[in-house]
């Protein structure tokens, strides 16, 4: 499961670069920020619970 997550956040973070990089496409950058976001905090939260 971890490493499903971190590949997730990779690809969020190749989706920001390449928003970032081509002109014009600021809403890819955007979007991926945000499902970055998303699968961090899924992934700490997934984290926590499998200590307890």
């Amino acid at each position: 499961m971890l490493a499903l997550i971190v590949l997730a956040l990779i690809i969020w973070v190749v989706l920001v670069v390449l928003g970032v990089v081509v002109k014009g496409l600021f809403w890819l950058a955007v979007i991926g920020v945000v499902l970055f976001l998303v699968t961090a905090a899924f992934g700490t939260a997934k984290r926590s619970s499998l200590r307890r």
